[in-house]
């Protein structure tokens, strides 16, 4: 019997797909945002396809911040962005 494979919704494109295949956005109980590259640390998450124009429509739709009930400021999407152009070259 095959285990079930962990399915996460996209905040950019609200497409479901597996958990390997997103990035995991993580508000720590401090309330920092990290990127959870294990996808196990704890805290609450949010998933992004590794795709520049799901992360743009997160910020437009600003899925982020509600996923993560919090505000998010302007540094942490460029951040992210800069992960983005990281996993591109990649």
């Amino acid at each position: 019997m095959k285990n079930k494979v962990p399915m996460r919704q996209c905040i950019g494109c609200r497409e479901m797909k597996s958990k390997k295949e997103m990035m995991r956005v993580l508000r720590t109980t401090e309330g920092e945002i990290q990127i959870d590259v294990t996808g196990k640390k704890n805290g609450r998450g949010a998933y992004l396809c590794y795709n520049r124009a799901c992360l743009e429509q997160a910020m437009k739709s600003k899925g982020l911040e509600r996923s993560l009930k919090m505000p998010i400021s302007l540094e942490v999407y460029e951040d992210l962005k800069k992960e983005f152009e990281a996993i591109e070259q990649n």
